[in-house]
């Protein structure tokens, strides 16, 4: 599933080609992911033009020349991509040949371009709202972990809190928002915090850890495009290359890369995360996660 990093790349490939552009139509091939019906999204969306694409948590956001914004979420297998306008009517699947096989809303852009709303599984949406409610939709959502709202000791406030599993506490993104399965398990890691702990056990120097690790892993997987384990693009239609960086997630079994013991896989909340045993102790300890290599 995309994630902030993923989200992010998608984003920064989309500013060149589609901010300036008029939207002078929208197909919606498939209406299941939209939040309204279709002939509002037509109505509305029509002839505005896009002066920002923007990020909120896992969002991909058009900025609006009315102060509007159209909302994508990118769901499990969603991406978005700017593609050369094909000639004739060929059938939405195959317009796009093998750069977009399962559109779903496509937004008509002038000088040939469309950009195309791609989702295998369709849990991803698409929402227009006004001004209102755009803001009122991004205050839905935790601290951006980049952003300087996000500090330590914000944090470990929060944490305290609280008595949820560590790692349930940082998939929810009224807490914390675009942090996912992945980062959620790749952080936890580095901080040297077992996925289970509850978050009111947290030390304050293992947050400031926590901290440190959840803005590492998120920084260098936007430098890598993001993570593609299944089906994940970037607004280009590549992979991310974080996947070769990964050092617990999906990695069942195989050794740990700083201790060589199994990394085992736990399930929590019917979603799987992974962690070392050794260096993820189940009870809080006073130690020093060592340095990422």
């Amino acid at each position: 599933m995309p994630e902030l990093p993923e989200a992010e790349t998608i984003v920064r490939g989309l500013r060149p080609a589609a901010v300036g552009r008029r939207i002078d139509e929208v197909e919606v091939v498939h209406a299941d992911v939209l939040i309204a019906p279709a002939a509002r999204l037509r109505k509305t969306a029509a002839g505005r033009r896009i002066t920002g694409v923007a990020r909120r948590a896992k969002n991909v956001l058009l900025e609006l020349d009315d102060g509007s914004v159209i909302w994508i979420n990118l769901g499990m297998t969603g991406a978005v991509l700017p593609l050369p306008r094909p000639r004739g009517a060929a059938n939405a699947r195959t317009r796009y040949a093998d750069a977009a096989t399962h559109p779903t809303v496509i937004f008509r852009l002038d000088r040939g371009l469309d950009l195309v709303f791609d989702d295998s599984r369709r849990f991803g949406t698409v929402q227009h709202l006004d001004q209102a409610a755009s803001a009122a939709r991004s205050a839905t959502f935790g601290p951006e972990p980049l952003g300087d709202d996000f500090t330590p000791d914000g944090l470990w406030r929060t944490l305290k809190a609280s008595r949820s599993p560590i790692r349930s506490w940082l998939l929810d993104q009224r807490r914390l928002a675009g942090v996912g399965n992945i980062y959620a398990s790749e952080a936890l890691f580095l901080a040297g915090i077992h996925p289970a702990r509850r978050t009111n056990t947290v030390r304050r120097d293992e947050a400031a850890a926590l901290h440190r690790a959840i803005r590492e892993v998120l920084a260098a997987s936007i430098r890598a495009g993001g993570t593609t384990i299944r089906d994940y693009r970037n607004a280009e239609g590549g992979a991310g290359e974080y996947g070769r960086q990964l050092r617990v997630y999906d990695r069942e079994g195989s050794p740990c890369t700083w201790c060589s013991r199994p990394i085992r896989r736990l399930v929590l909340s019917n979603r799987s995360t992974f962690f070392c045993p050794a260096c993820q102790p189940r009870r809080a300890a006073p130690r020093k996660s060592p340095t990422a290599p």
